[in-house]
């Protein structure tokens, strides 16, 4: 006999999902047909005319990830033993790995409590005579404020260069995330609005930084010039590494350019639809939703909310898990890391950063989210009850 209350599983919803939005596989066969699969090829160079025609930028390079574009941020700046770089305490370790690996010391900066970027407000104190670069974290594709930022970083004479990871297409009073910066990098790993499972770019906004982008990009050596017959052979002209990705994988990424609108678009209706329905429920409860403050348009990356405690939020993920709905965490604070304690981070150095990282929780997010799925998330979450 069935027990009739054995309802059927409802199918999970993961956290993310890649989806196939328009001719990712043809374009795949296509790279293979070519007979090009390594490099720069046809679709490779597609991507770079893309993104440089659509932001307005000087040079777009694609590289195997985003960290390696941060890597080659901090080569193309001569970062040496002893210089400093103020980076954001919430952000993904690449964020300053990549200029810890030149020999750098991160100085840790706090974060905005409405944004979740980084304070210009504590910048400035932070400098120093050996501070070679700042870097910035768009969080959640949600501007940083550039204008006073930028004005700090020309007073002393510092580079600014942007990690745009979540910000592809978002806007700071009209212009492009990724264009302010003298370099920016972007990320298309499988949890980005665009992607191609790994992949990064990095956009150069100084003309005078580009040769020597395309060196250290071709593992030190000027290839890019004998490619462009200005040389009749290229040999090791500096430091290098091998930063890029198969055509294969930009066949791939460039079919999901070519869907834009409609990734933007599916993904504002999605953040939006969140942001409505949980508004009243956010405001009965002391838990916080995104702020987006005026002048800036986000790039609709991710939907997150601040718990009222680290208890609450554990006991949501759970209840939701166990009705196959997966949230996440974000960024643990960096300068409490082991590794940044070694460069002197101590509890209490950047309290806005140790008091979200502890609340902030990710719901699912993804392109082929279901209205279904997503009012099942939406109802869950509406029904937990562990406030206690």
């Amino acid at each position: 006999m069935t027990d009739t209350n054995d309802a059927p599983a409802l199918p999970k919803i993961p956290f993310n999902k890649p989806a196939l939005v328009g001719s990712e596989i043809a374009y795949i066969a296509d790279a293979v047909r070519s007979g090009h699969i390594s490099g720069d090829g046809a679709y490779s160079k597609k991507c770079h005319q893309f993104l440089e025609e659509a932001l307005g930028v000087p040079k777009a390079l694609l590289t195997t990830n985003c960290t390696h574009a941060l890597e080659m941020s901090a080569l193309i700046l001569n970062l040496r033993p002893g210089d400093e770089v103020i980076v954001p305490s919430f952000t993904f370790v690449s964020t300053v790995n990549a200029f810890v690996l030149r020999g750098a010391k991160p100085v840790f900066c706090d974060i905005r409590p409405d944004t979740l970027n980084l304070d210009e407000r504590l910048l400035e104190d932070l400098i120093t005579a050996r501070t070679k670069a700042i870097i910035v974290v768009h969080y959640a594709g949600v501007a940083c404020e550039m204008e006073p930022i930028m004005a700090i970083a020309g007073r002393h004479g510092i580079p600014v260069v942007e990690d745009n990871a979540h910000g592809l297409f978002g806007k700071y009073k009209g212009r492009w995330l990724g264009t302010f910066g003298v370099m920016a990098t972007q990320s298309f790993h499988e949890t980005k609005n665009f992607t191609c499972g790994e992949g990064g770019a990095l956009l150069i906004n100084d003309p005078s930084m580009i040769e020597r982008a395309e060196i250290i990009r071709e593992k030190g050596t000027n290839r890019s010039r004998f490619f462009r017959g200005m040389v009749d052979k290229y040999t090791w002209v500096d430091l290098g590494s091998s930063f890029l990705p198969s055509d294969a994988l930009a066949a791939y990424l460039y079919a999901q350019f070519e869907m834009r609108d409609a990734i933007q678009t599916r993904r504002q209706h999605i953040w939006e639809m969140y942001h409505s329905a949980l508004a009243g429920w956010a405001g009965d409860h002391d838990v916080r939703t995104p702020i987006i403050p005026a002048g800036s348009d986000q790039a609709y990356h991710m939907y997150y909310m601040l718990l009222p405690s680290l208890d609450v939020r554990t006991r949501l993920i759970a209840h939701l898990k166990a009705q196959g709905i997966l949230s996440v965490f974000h960024y643990l604070p960096l300068h409490l890391s082991d590794m940044g304690r070694q460069f002197g981070g101590r509890e209490g150095d950047c309290p806005v950063t140790e008091n979200v990282s502890d609340r902030l929780l990710r719901l699912p997010f993804y392109y082929d989210l279901s209205s279904a799925d997503q009012e099942r998330v939406i109802d869950a979450i509406h029904q937990f009850e562990g406030w206690a």
